[in-house]
C-alpha cells in the first residue's frame, strides 16, 4: 500500500473540579498557560468548561499514540496546578448547560446569536478523526460508502448516558443533543465531488453559511484539508478506545480506496436506513440490534462490528494497526461494555452521579500518562 493515510485527532475534554467533580469554566486561564507550550494543539470550544486537544498530522497510529500521550499529559498537568482535571465522556453526569459560561470570542458570540438555546445547550464532547486522502476527487465516493459504518462507530464510542443529572435511558445522549443543529447528522448521498462542491457554493453564495466548516455532518470531507473527518463518536471512555476508533476510521478509508483502485465499491445506503441503525446505536450502544438492509437480515451490533473488522483485516498490517483493531475485538467481548455501560454500572452501584464523575476522572487520568504499557488491555 503506497498511499499514506495520515491521521489527526481532535479530542473535546471536560474541565472539572477535582474535589466536586463539577464542570469548571476555566478555558481562558488554561489557554494562557497552554498556548505558549502547545500552540495550535490546544483550543477553546463554545463553552468555557471544554478544552479541545488537537493532534499533529501523524503518519500512522504509533505516531498518533505518542503525540496524544504528550498532549494529554501536558494539559492534565496544567490543570492539576489549579485543582482541576480532565474527563473523557460525551456528556457530564450532573452539570447542566444552563450553568455554563460561553467562551469569550466573536465566533462564539455569533453562533450564540444565530442558534440561541440550541447553541447554549451544546454541553457535549466528541472525538473527531481525520484520515488523509491524496485524491480529493475521491472524497464523495468515499463519503457515500463510509456513511454505512456511522452506527457502528457510535455504538463503539457510546459514553454519554447522563444529561442534566438524569439517567437519560440512552447510551449516547450526546447524539440526540447534537442532532438539533442544522446541517448535522448523516449526510445525504451526492453524485460526485463536484455535486458536493456545488452544494457548498450555493449555501455560501446565498449567505446560509460563511464557510464549509459550518457543515457539521457525522462524517464529511474537510473543507480546508485533504481529509475525511469522522465526527460521530462520543468522547470515548479510555485512551485505548480513542486510538482504536482512529485506527478503524483509517482502515475503513484505506480499504475503500483499495477497492476503488480495483473498480469495486460498497453499496451506499439511503440516509433513512442509516438513521434507523444510528438511533439503535444511540439507544442501546453495543447491545443494539443491527438491521442489515442490504442482505435483509438482523444481527447483533457486536456481530455487525465483528464483520466490519473482518472487512478491514487485510489492510491492517500495512497500516500498522492490528493491535488497535484487536483491542476492539476484545472490547466487543468485554462484559463491562463501553464507557456508557461502565458509567451506568457505577451509578447503579452507588446511586450517585458524583461517584460517576469521580470514576470518570480516574479513568481519564490513566490516559494522561507518558508511560506506555507493553501490553494493551481493557
Amino acid at each position: 500500500m503506497t498511499q499514506r493515510f495520515t491521521l489527526g485527532v481532535e479530542e473535546e475534554f471536560q474541565i472539572v473540579n477535582k474535589q466536586t467533580g463539577l464542570l469548571a469554566s476555566h478555558i481562558h486561564p488554561l489557554l494562557d498557560k497552554g498556548v505558549p507550550l502547545l500552540g495550535e494543539n490546544i483550543k477553546a470550544e463554545m463553552l468555557q468548561s471544554t478544552v479541545e486537544i488537537v493532534s499533529n498530522v501523524c503518519p500512522n497510529i504509533a505516531a498518533l499514540r505518542l503525540d496524544l500521550q504528550h498532549l494529554r499529559a501536558t494539559v492534565a498537568d496544567l490543570l492539576a496546578e489549579d485543582g482541576l482535571a480532565l474527563i473523557s465522556a460525551g456528556t457530564h453526569p450532573m452539570s447542566r448547560w444552563q450553568d455554563q459560561a460561553r467562551t469569550c470570542s466573536d465566533r462564539y458570540e455569533i453562533l450564540e446569536e444565530e442558534y440561541q438555546d440550541v447553541g447554549r445547550s451544546i454541553l457535549i464532547f466528541g472525538l473527531h478523526v481525520h484520515v488523509g486522502i491524496e485524491d480529493y476527487q475521491l472524497s464523495i465516493p468515499l463519503l457515500n460508502q463510509l456513511r454505512t459504518w456511522l452506527p457502528h462507530m457510535l455504538a463503539l464510542s457510546s459514553n454519554s448516558p447522563f444529561w442534566g443529572g438524569r439517567n437519560s435511558g440512552l447510551k449516547s445522549y450526546r447524539a440526540i443533543v447534537w442532532r438539533r443543529f442544522p446541517r448535522s447528522g448523516v449526510p445525504e448521498l451526492f453524485s460526485s465531488t463536484l455535486d458536493f462542491e456545488r452544494y457548498i457554493d450555493n449555501l455560501m453564495r446565498t449567505g446560509c453559511i460563511d464557510n464549509g466548516k459550518r457543515i457539521w455532518w457525522d462524517v464529511r470531507p474537510h473543507p480546508f484539508f485533504k481529509t475525511i473527518e469522522f465526527r460521530v463518536a462520543d468522547m470515548p471512555a479510555t485512551f485505548e478506545d480513542t486510538l482504536a476508533l482512529a485506527a478503524l476510521s483509517q482502515a475503513l478509508v484505506a480499504k475503500l480506496v483499495w477497492l476503488h483502485k480495483h473498480n469495486l465499491t460498497v453499496q451506499a445506503l439511503p440516509t433513512a436506513y442509516i438513521d434507523e441503525n444510528k438511533w439503535r446505536a444511540a439507544r442501546y450502544g453495543l447491545d443494539a440490534e443491527y438491521v442489515d438492509f442490504i442482505q435483509n437480515r438482523r444481527l447483533s451490533m457486536r456481530d455487525a462490528i465483528h464483520e466490519t473488522l473482518d472487512f478491514v483485516d487485510d489492510v491492517l498490517d500495512d497500516l500498522g494497526s492490528r493491535q488497535e483493531i484487536h483491542y476492539l475485538r476484545s472490547l466487543l467481548e468485554d462484559p463491562r461494555g463501553t464507557g456508557a455501560d461502565r458509567q451506568l454500572a457505577m451509578y447503579h452501584e452507588t446511586g450517585s452521579t458524583h461517584a460517576v464523575a469521580h470514576f470518570l476522572m480516574e479513568q481519564t487520568s490513566q490516559g494522561c500518562s507518558l508511560e506506555r504499557t507493553s501490553n494493551v488491555t481493557i
